[in-house]
Parts: C-alpha cells; structure tokens; sequence
C-alpha cells in the first residue's frame, strides 16, 4: 500500500506542473499553424494590395507585373478627385447608403419587436416570407422597376434607389434582430411599464440599448450592400445626378476611346473601399457579437 503510494506521487506531481503550465500560459502554438496563418492572411490581402499597386502606377508602368510600383505616384488619384462626375458618386452613395441604413434600421427594429415579442398566429411564416425577399436576384426586378420609375419620374433619383435597396436590405435587418430581440428578458421591460414608462420608452430606453450589437451589426451589413450595389445603381440612374459609386467607376473612360484606365479605376476602388474597411475594423466587435447572438443559450 506505501509501495502504491509512493508511486503514485511523481504522477500527481506532474499532473500537478501540467495543470500549472496550462494555467499561466497555455500550450504552445504549433510552429505549422502560425504558417498557415500567415498564408491565409497574405492570400486575403494580396488582390487588394495589388489594386494599391497599380493605383500608384501611370504610363507605361501600368503594362508591367512588378510586386513594387517601379515610379509610384498619386497622380491617378489627384485625377479622381478632380473629376466632378467622381466626387458626385461619392456624394451620392454616402447619401442613398446612410439614408437606407437608418430607414432599415427603424422599420427593422419595429417589424423584428412585433414579431419576436407580439403573439402573432404565423410567425414563423410571416418571417420566412419576409426571408424569402431577400433571395430574389436583382436582376428580375431591374427591367420592371426601370419602367415603373420611369413613368412617376423616380428615375434617376436618390429615392429610386433608396427604395429597391431598403426592400432588399430590411429582410436580413429583421431575421438578425428578432433573434437578438428574443434574448432580451422580458422582465427588464415589465419593470420599465411598473415605473410608469409607456410600450415605446420601454423599448426606445431599454431594448435598443440592449440589442446594440444587433442593431450595429444589421446596420454595418445593410451599409456595405447600399454602398456596394451595383446593378440597380446602373440600371435606375442615367447620369451624375444620382449615379453612385460602383456606377461612376464603369463610365469612366481613357485619355483615347479604347484605352481602359487601370490606374484610375483601381484609385477609385481603394478610395470607396477604405470607409468599409475603417467600418468593419471599428466595430468588429459588435458585428461578431450581433452575429453570434442567440447561437448559445444559458
């Protein structure tokens, strides 16, 4: 029995030190997967540090496939914002994007409050219909819209594209919401109603606050397709007035008729890409903690 016991001890010692390594530090990260990190991360940022390249090339430059710009210069992007027909884009797209945004995030809030708290007869349906909008292309609703704007005279507006892009954008709004609205206890409302709150300070000062990050993240993602979209943006504007971005950059033209303007297109791409990569950075963590929202009870 002594003979076992004294056994034993060198085991529980070295449990014991393995318990303590893992505590203070952990175990160690192979060398291989820092590897395989390192790749991932260079294959992700390698297409847009390409566009970077050739944004900072002109001439002749733009024929070759150096890794570093050989005479790099801000010249392609001195020209963009010198184009009037440029900076009206960008006007354009900040304007119909937030705008979109903010209609998609109060419309949003409400539909996904009815549905996650009212007893409804069908909700499941009524959210899986309002699912099913967002899983239409575009392209089928472009032609009819084109016609259908044209005659009220919405063509060519910010309103004519601020609509299509809220229809588009409200169904993922409400699914990422109702799930973050189901996770708020009750509770925290009814004491706001005993304190003599009405239904809409409630949810104004209480629930909002509470679904942030939903409402960060549906907001974020909402963003980044107005401010992306591109096919409606073409199809349902004709000039400067009301084109956005992403359609500005296709009518941009060379110094001769078949000369493409690398340099330029690939200036502008890394000037509009820049808002939605400070975006994402600046609220990462919301949009992780919206996304992941309901995925784990208890």
């Amino acid at each position: 029995m002594e003979a076992a016991t004294t056994a034993a001890r060198p085991e529980a010692a070295e449990r014991s030190r393995a318990r303590t390594k893992k505590a203070k530090g952990g175990p160690s990260t192979p060398w291989w997967m820092w590897v395989a990190v390192a790749a991932i991360v260079i294959f992700c940022l390698f297409p847009f540090y390409w566009l970077i390249n050739i944004s900072l090339k002109t001439g002749a430059d733009l024929q070759s496939s150096d890794i570093i710009p050989p005479h790099p210069t801000l010249a392609n992007y001195k020209a963009i914002f010198e184009n009037p027909d440029f900076t009206k884009a960008l006007r354009n797209s900040a304007v119909v994007a937030l705008t979109t945004t903010v209609l998609a995030l109060v419309v949003g809030s409400f539909c996904a409050y009815a549905l996650a708290r009212l007893k409804l007869r069908g909700k499941f349906w009524i959210l899986a219909l309002v699912l099913t909008i967002s899983t239409f292309p575009a392209i089928t609703v472009a032609a009819a819209l084109f016609k259908l704007w044209s005659d009220i005279g919405l063509f060519n507006t910010w309103s004519g594209l601020i609509i299509p892009y809220l229809t588009f954008a409200l169904p993922l709004g409400i699914y990422i919401l109702v799930s973050f609205f189901r996770e708020i206890p009750r509770d925290l409302e009814e004491a706001a109603l005993v304190d003599g709150a009405t239904h809409f300070q409630a949810f104004r000062k209480v629930v909002v606050p509470l679904a942030a990050p939903g409402l960060a993240t549906a907001g974020i993602l909402t963003f980044i397709g107005a401010w992306n979209e591109f096919l409606l943006a073409v199809t349902l504007t004709s000039t400067s007035k009301a084109r956005t971005v992403p359609a500005a950059i296709a009518f941009f033209t060379g110094a001769t008729e078949h000369e493409i303007p690398y340099g330029s297109i690939s200036a502008a791409s890394v000037v509009i890409s820049i808002p939605l990569i400070l975006l994402v950075l600046f609220f990462q963590k919301r949009i992780v903690a919206g996304l992941t929202a309901g995925a784990v009870k208890g």
